[in-house]
C-alpha cells in the first residue's frame, strides 16, 4: 500500500501499489470546479493515468489553472489534428501562434507546403467531426518504445519533423501518443480521454482556424481581432556548427525592423512622443535604446525616459489581493506628475525629471533638466505606456505608439509551439539572477502576480499600437538553455516552484545548446545575459 496526501482537501488515504491518479481522484473526491485534467505529484506535473508506486503528495488541477490549460490545449490540438486527418487527406495542421485568447492554426498541403484554403464550410465540417470524436470517448494512449522505433513510425507517416524531434532528445526510449488510429507527439501530458474535453469552439479566423478553449473562469473568451499580432531546423544548425550564421541573420533582420520603425516615426514630424509598452521581459528597454540609435540616423535627437522613474513612494504603492505591493498597477505611477511634465514639455517648457530610488523606495529629483527642441523626440518606455490614462489629454497626432512582445516563432514541430510566456519567464529568470541576485525560485514565485498584472494592465491595450515589434529571436532558447538550466535545477523538489521549474527544465532540453560568444554587444538578448554595450 502507498500513502497519498491530497492537497486539494487535505485528505490522506492508503491505496494499492500502482493505482492511477484518476482512480485515486475518484476515491478522494477533491472539490474541483471542473473535471481534473492533470495533477502535481511531489511538485512534478503528471497525467492522470500516471501510476503511483510510492507515498506521494498530490494536487489535482482543472483547466482553470495555467498548467491545466496547457494540458487541455495539447489534448485538443491532438483532437483537431485527428479531425483534419480524417476529413482532409493530404493536408496537415500547423499551429502558428496564440492569439485572441485562443490558438491560431493554418492548413497546408503535405506535398507542396502551400496553404490549403480555409472556408466556413471546412471549419464547420471540422467542428462537427471534433464533436463526434469527443462523443466517441477515445482514450489518449501514451506508448513508450525505443526511440529508433518511434522515429521510424513517424517517418512512415510522413512526419519527418517529429522523427527528428524525438531523435534529438538523445534518449534510448521515448514515448508517443495514440488517439484511435492517429499518432502524435507532445512534450507534456494529455488528459486520459476525450471525455475530459467539453468546452471549445472552432471558428474561421483570417486565413486559418482559431481554436478557442476555456479561460480561467471556465468560459470561452470572445474573439478579439488582433491583426497586428498576426504579422526545429535550428537544432540541426547547432549540431552542424553553423548556428553563428543563424545568429547573424536573426540579428540583421531585427535591426532592419527597428530601422523601418524609425523611418515611420521620422515620416511623422508632428509626432513628438513615442510610447513604448510591452509585458515583462519582452526586451522593450533594449529595443528603445536601439530605436534611439536609428532615430539619430534619421537626423532626430531622441530622449529616452523610463516610466519606472515615475513610481510613487513605496508607502503610496497600491496593495494587491495578497497584501503585497502591486508594482504592476498603473496607479503605482505618479500620473499627475507625469501628465504635468508631458504638457510642460509639449508647451516648450523645461522640466526636471524624477528618479526612483529602488533601494529606499523613494521618488527623488534626478538633477536632469530637459526640454523639447525642434528636432527632439521623447521616448517613454514602460509597461503602461499604451494605457490611454498615460497620455490623456495629449493630441493623437503628437503620439506614436509601439508594442513590444516576444512572440516566439519557434515550434518544436507542427503541433508543439513554444509558449510566449515560458520564453519570457526563462529570460526573466536568467536576468534576475544575473543582475538582481534573485533566485529562480523567487522569480517563479513572483510570476503569477506579474501575469495577472499583464492581463489587467497591458494586454488589453496592445492593439492601440501603431506598430508591433516582435523581440523573439529564433536562436534565443538555445543560447539561454545553459544559463537557465543550473538555475532551474537549484529549485528543490520540496518547493511549490519546483513544478514549473521542472517543466521548464524538461522543455529546454529539447534545444541544442548554442554559445553566446557570437552575440553582438547590441543584441536584445544581452539585456538578459549581460555583456551589452548599452547602459541599463
Amino acid at each position: 500500500m502507498v500513502q497519498i496526501f491530497c492537497k486539494n482537501n487535505e485528505k490522506s488515504e492508503k491505496f494499492e501499489f500502482g493505482t492511477t491518479l484518476l482512480q485515486i481522484y475518484d476515491v478522494i473526491k477533491p472539490n474541483l470546479t471542473y473535471k481534473p485534467v492533470c495533477a502535481v505529484v511531489n511538485n512534478q506535473i503528471q497525467g492522470l493515468t500516471f501510476r503511483v508506486f510510492g507515498s506521494k503528495e498530490v494536487e489535482y488541477l482543472d483547466y482553470t489553472s495555467e498548467i491545466g490549460r496547457k494540458v487541455y490545449m495539447r489534448s485538443f490540438t491532438f483532437v483537431l489534428y485527428k479531425a483534419v486527418e480524417d476529413l482532409l487527406p493530404g493536408v496537415r495542421l500547423v499551429i502558428e501562434a496564440p492569439v485572441s485568447k485562443g490558438y491560431f492554426f493554418t492548413l497546408r498541403f503535405t506535398e507542396t507546403n502551400e496553404e490549403y484554403p480555409v472556408s466556413l464550410e471546412i471549419v464547420q465540417r471540422l467542428k462537427t467531426r471534433i464533436k463526434e470524436i469527443l462523443a466517441e470517448n477515445h482514450r489518449f494512449h501514451r506508448i513508450e518504445a525505443p526511440t529508433a522505433e518511434v522515429a521510424k513510425l513517424f517517418r512512415e507517416r510522413g512526419m519527418e519533423k517529429k522523427a527528428k524531434l524525438v531523435e534529438g532528445i538523445g534518449r534510448l526510449y521515448c514515448y508517443y501518443y495514440k488517439l484511435a488510429d492517429t499518432v502524435d507527439y507532445f512534450y507534456g501530458p494529455l488528459v486520459p480521454s476525450t471525455e475530459f474535453l467539453d468546452v471549445f469552439d472552432v471558428v474561421k479566423y483570417y486565413d486559418g482556424i482559431l481554436l478557442q478553449l476555456p479561460r480561467s473562469d471556465g468560459k470561452l473568451a470572445g474573439i478579439v481581432k488582433q491583426e497586428k499580432m498576426l504579422q526545429g531546423e535550428l537544432n540541426e544548425l547547432a549540431r552542424n556548427g553553423v548556428a553563428g550564421y543563424a545568429i547573424k541573420v536573426a540579428e540583421a533582420l531585427q535591426e532592419k525592423r527597428i530601422s523601418r520603425i524609425a523611418d515611420k516615426i521620422a515620416e511623422r514630424p508632428e509626432a513628438k512622443i513615442v510610447l513604448i509598452a510591452g509585458p515583462s521581459s519582452s526586451g522593450k528597454t533594449t529595443f528603445s535604446k536601439r530605436l534611439c540609435v536609428q532615430l539619430m540616423a534619421c537626423g532626430l535627437k531622441p530622449k529616452l525616459i523610463s516610466l519606472d522613474d515615475y513610481f510613487v513612494d513605496r508607502t503610496r504603492t497600491p496593495i494587491d489581493e495578497n497584501g503585497e505591493y502591486d508594482y504592476e498597477s498603473i496607479y503605482s505611477l505618479d500620473l499627475d506628475l507625469f501628465h504635468q511634465h508631458l504638457k510642460q514639455l509639449l508647451n516648450g517648457e523645461e522640466v526636471e525629471l524624477p528618479r526612483y530610488d529602488f533601494p529606499t523606495g523613494k521618488s527623488v529629483k534626478s538633477g536632469i533638466h530637459f526640454k523639447l527642441e525642434s528636432n527632439t523626440i521623447l521616448l517613454m518606455e514602460g509597461i503602461h505606456a499604451l494605457n490611454p490614462l498615460m497620455s490623456e489629454g495629449i493630441p493623437e497626432e503628437k503620439k506614436f505608439r509601439i508594442y513590444v512582445s516576444a512572440l516566439t516563432t519557434i515550434k518544436l514541430d507542427n503541433h508543439n509551439y513554444v509558449p510566449t510566456t515560458d520564453n519570457r519567464l526563462i529570460r526573466r529568470i536568467v536576468r534576475d539572477n544575473q543582475f538582481r541576485g534573485t533566485s529562480a525560485r523567487s522569480t517563479i514565485a513572483r510570476w503569477p502576480s506579474v501575469r495577472r498584472g499583464e492581463d489587467k494592465w497591458i494586454f488589453p491595450y496592445q492593439e492601440n499600437a501603431d506598430v508591433m515589434f516582435n523581440s523573439a529571436l529564433i536562436y534565443e532558447l538555445s543560447v539561454l538553455r545553459n544559463h537557465a538550466l543550473p538555475l532551474l535545477e537549484s529549485v528543490y523538489e520540496n518547493c511549490e516552484e519546483h513544478t514549473l521549474a521542472a517543466a521548464l527544465t524538461e522543455f529546454l532540453r529539447y534545444f541544442e545548446p548554442i554559445s553566446d560568444k557570437e552575440l553582438p554587444p547590441t543584441s536584445l538578448l544581452r539585456e538578459f545575459l549581460g555583456g551589452s554595450s548599452f547602459h541599463y
